[in-house]
């Protein structure tokens, strides 16, 4: 059905499923290496599946700044591999590992692959600069860093301020990203800040890197993250109801990904050339999708992504998220984890365990649980209260790198 230079991979639309789902605690100060939050994390996701450490035979990770490589995190938990890879690639790559591993099991290579993320982003190696030495410019940095681009905000913030330039999308529109993640939040027991915020909130924090307030920026946490990937053949055996996966696409770029502001407008990101794949793939469309995990390293990251894969018309996505649409109990809630803004910061992992979790029924929120030891859902989405959408069919992961270069993926209930 997708048709992408000649090939197509509608064929493995359902073939493959994330079975396993785990997590270290998000905190500031784990107190530990990467190695042991990759090891946990791991460990808790392979567990998760119902599966043994022997059925384990292919890892990856996305390793930048300070995590530990495939290997040695098998190694701790006696996994012989006979596929591992580690990438460097910032937010695209969950969904672009992800499509990968369904590439490499697809291809007899291995079974069953674990994709991991660990990462001290607060107390050791911060994204935005601390604790990281200083480099020579080179490839890339001599068209960021040479003219004062190095933090994420600054080398973003030009897009943001374009869109706001042609389609008159205010600070206050945007906000409501910031206002509605810390709703979802204030629900979600595993979130490192629960407290909900206003508009006035938003826009009353201190200026990062204009229009980016501090609020509109995400939380830096430590954390290990993990997911267990395999076939549909092997995921009716796991412990939980599979996520099955419809459609990937994986680190699709702006025909220029490092200068990305010579080619196609400014505020147009890498969204616009992956729907074309996503959607095909998936074989579903955006109004499809009954829950979003649109990358929020930033307010405004989110609503460029749910814009340009369709979600609403473009210029309009300023509207789309201060409307209602993305809270729950709206028409299509976003990051009911609260995301990177509020939860914690994992490089887009997160966002994937929530929407498997949501596709399951068993979202860890509030609600108390019953005699039969499930979650009883109130659906009540007050303060403290419920946080799992109802009937949720397919869900949508967007996943973001830069302006220029992003990923994606449709997961469904069996």
């Amino acid at each position: 059905m997708s048709e992408i230079d000649g090939t197509s991979s509608a064929h493995l639309r359902g073939k493959y499923a994330i079975v396993g789902v785990g997590e270290t605690e998000y905190t500031r100060g784990s107190g530990v290496t990467t190695r042991a939050l990759g090891t946990t994390a791991v460990r808790n996701a392979v567990q998760d599946a119902g599966l043994s450490m022997a059925d384990v035979d292919g890892m990856m990770s996305y390793s930048g700044n300070d995590s530990t490589m495939s290997p040695v995190i098998a190694g701790e938990l006696g996994i012989r591999l006979n596929f591992h890879m580690d990438v460097i690639g910032g937010g695209s790559s969950i969904e672009a590992l992800i499509g990968i591993a369904m590439g490499v099991i697809e291809a007899g290579m291995c079974k069953t692959v674990v994709i991991f993320r660990a990462m001290n982003g607060f107390s050791q190696v911060r994204i935005g600069g601390t604790g990281r030495g200083s480099a020579g410019l080179s490839g890339a940095s001599l068209f960021s860093r040479g003219i004062g681009l190095s933090s994420a905000g600054q080398m973003f913030a030009q897009s943001f301020m374009r869109h706001m330039y042609d389609y008159g999308t205010t600070p206050e529109q945007v906000a409501h990203v910031k206002v509605i993640h810390s709703e979802h939040a204030s629900n979600n027991p595993k979130a490192y800040y629960k407290q909900r915020v206003t508009v006035d909130d938003v826009l009353g924090s201190r200026m990062i890197c204009k229009p980016l307030h501090l609020l509109d920026c995400c939380v830096e946490t430590d954390n290990g993250v993990a997911i267990v990937v395999t076939s549909i053949d092997r995921a009716r055996d796991c412990k939980h109801p599979p996520a099955v996966i419809q459609g990937v696409v994986g680190r699709c770029c702006k025909p220029r990904a490092d200068m990305h502001y010579q080619s196609g407008p400014i505020s147009t990101v890498a969204g616009h050339w992956g729907k074309e794949i996503l959607w095909k793939n998936a074989g579903v469309g955006p109004e499809d999708i009954d829950v979003t995990g649109a990358y929020d390293a930033f307010t405004f990251t989110t609503m460029l992504q749910l814009e340009d894969y369709g979600f609403c018309k473009k210029g309009e996505g300023g509207d789309y998220v201060s409307n209602g649409t993305t809270r729950l109990g709206g028409k299509r809630p976003n990051n009911t984890s609260g995301g990177h803004l509020c939860e914690g910061y994992t490089h887009g992992v997160n966002m994937v365990i929530e929407n498997v979790r949501q596709l399951r029924g068993e979202i860890d929120d509030s609600c108390p649980i019953g005699p039969d030891g499930t979650r009883q859902h109130t659906h009540d989405y007050s303060e403290g209260g419920c946080r799992q959408v109802k009937d949720v069919e397919l869900t949508a992961n967007l996943g973001w790198g830069t302006p220029g270069i992003g990923s994606a993926l449709v997961m469904g209930r069996q």
